[in-house]
């Protein structure tokens, strides 16, 4: 096999893997950075810890399309690989499992080189969508800068419906939203969804119960595949603790 890099590329994509919703179906990676975009105020929630949030959608969704799978470390650690010949022909995702391909790999190292090349490619496909327009605009009228705004097509709030249903109205959410509910959670910027999702003690609970995996008796998933997606959204959890830590937050 030939030795893969220790930090994979997130090139444009192709299509889209088998257990996503259609071929042309963004990427759980695509709807979490369109919910975490803020239209009032043109930025993107919790940007300095983004890429583990992102990295952790890649594997989240490697893993429900049963793609990779964890495996014990040596010394007692979870960690996670690629699944042979399953290899997605969407690139952003492919490249993921490509970086797992060569050998299993910790869930924190993973995360950490998966992630901090995702923003771009995964902002490029929303601005391709529609779903956030990129505007060049100079400050002081002299340094070029980028301004974002919402481009209208009403799917951010859509899924921010499916999200609310899930953490207000205790809606048994299916594998894909459950995955998006759960990073959601890990990466810390729900209280910035207030008041539309209500920072409320019932809703942190919800929250906490579908980061965990606890998504309810009918989830769409299987148990495995619900348990190796809850250990990829807590492993971000852990990344965003131990980061914030070592920034003195």
């Amino acid at each position: 096999m030939t030795q893969q890099s220790d930090a994979p590329s997130a090139a444009g994509r192709s299509g889209a893997p088998t257990g996503t919703p259609g071929p042309d179906a963004p990427t759980l990676a695509e709807d979490l950075l369109l919910l975490l975009f803020q239209p009032d105020s043109g930025t993107i929630a919790g940007e300095t810890t983004l890429y583990y949030a992102l990295g952790g959608a890649v594997l989240a969704d490697l893993a429900l399309g049963e793609r990779v799978r964890t495996t014990k470390g040596r010394l007692g650690g979870v960690r996670v690989e690629a699944v042979p010949e399953r290899r997605p022909s969407d690139e952003i995702l492919g490249s993921g499992w490509d970086y797992l391909s060569g050998k299993p790999r910790d869930v924190q190292t993973a995360l950490a080189a998966i992630g901090p090349g995702l923003r771009e490619p995964v902002l490029g496909r929303l601005a391709e969508r529609g779903e956030i327009h990129r505007e060049k605009r100079k400050m002081l009228g002299l340094f070029p800068t980028t301004a974002l705004r919402d481009g209208g097509t009403g799917r951010r709030a859509r899924l921010l419906a499916q999200v609310r249903d899930v953490l207000v109205d205790g809606v048994e959410p299916g594998e894909r939203v459950a995955a998006l509910t759960a990073l959601l959670a890990a990466s810390k910027t729900l209280p910035q969804f207030d008041p539309e999702i209500p920072w409320t003690s019932p809703v942190i609970s919800r929250a906490e119960e579908i980061r965990r995996g606890n998504w309810g008796a009918g989830a769409a998933a299987e148990a495995v595949t619900r348990t190796v997606t809850a250990t990829v959204v807590n492993s971000v959890v852990v990344a965003l603790v131990a980061s914030s830590e070592g920034s003195g937050a």
